[in-house]
């Protein structure tokens, strides 16, 4: 089913008694292809984009919970791409434009507000630390921005920047285009749109070990009961926890 007004009016007319599970709860296969250990944001965005962008669709992934129940569910909701280093520039800078238009990628809001992200200094070397951040970011065509306190306080205008403070605020770093999200809600829109590309997503099925089997074979133990499958695997992917 598409998320739109349209289905919302219909199923708020049958109130909201018609909506179809969001994923399948299907039972291990014999063989995969993929088979993605944690279905957290990392792990789902993985299994989506192999099927999505390569065509790979025989992928599994595995979590000992429920999805999204580990750290997706409760880490950091800050996005952001002013890092300090050229790599971590290049793959967050990335990250920020794939935000962008993920809710409708999805057909799942995501809630996305890039409302911005502000980082507070409060001694020298903050400072000097967030000054490194914005010139390197800047030569890498990246959008940082150094505030005074008077600044910080006409974007933020609860901040209190009084110089009494045991810790005042001496400036401010601002990425305008920085924001949030409810990274929960991208685990769900990730698996949704995993799911109808054909990946598995299996819950309540802790990885104990791995075991070599003839011929290639791998094997994975005790999924779900205790019983035990074999896999044929290309590749093994650590995603973080749920």
């Amino acid at each position: 089913m598409k998320y739109s007004i349209f289905s919302l009016l219909r199923q708020a007319a049958n109130a909201h008694q018609g909506w179809p599970r969001q994923w399948r709860d299907p039972e291990p296969k014999p063989a995969y292809d993929v088979v993605i250990i944690g279905a957290g944001g990392h792990g789902l965005a993985t299994a989506y984009y192999l099927a999505k962008e390569h065509g790979i669709r025989n992928v599994a992934v595995l979590e000992k919970g429920w999805l999204g129940g580990g750290n997706t569910g409760r880490n950091t909701t800050i996005i952001r791409s002013n890092y300090l280093w050229e790599e971590s520039e290049a793959i967050y800078e990335h990250a920020m434009k794939l935000w962008e238009t993920l809710s409708d990628e999805l057909n799942y809001n995501v809630m996305y507000s890039p409302r911005g992200v502000m980082m507070l200094a409060h001694n020298v070397h903050d400072v000097q630390s967030f000054k490194r951040h914005v010139h390197a970011n800047r030569l890498a065509g990246i959008d940082n921005e150094w505030l005074t306190p008077e600044e910080a306080k006409a974007f933020c205008p609860p901040l209190n920047i009084s110089p009494n403070l045991r810790y005042p605020v001496l400036g401010a770093a601002l990425q305008r285009r920085g924001g949030v999200a409810r990274h929960d809600a991208v685990a769900w829109g990730y698996a949704r749109a995993a799911d109808k590309l054909g990946v598995d997503i299996i819950q309540n099925c802790e990885v104990k070990a791995f075991g070599a089997a003839p011929m290639g074979r791998s094997r994975r133990s005790r999924p779900r009961g205790g019983r035990s499958r074999p896999a044929r695997s290309a590749s093994w992917l650590r995603g973080t926890p749920a």
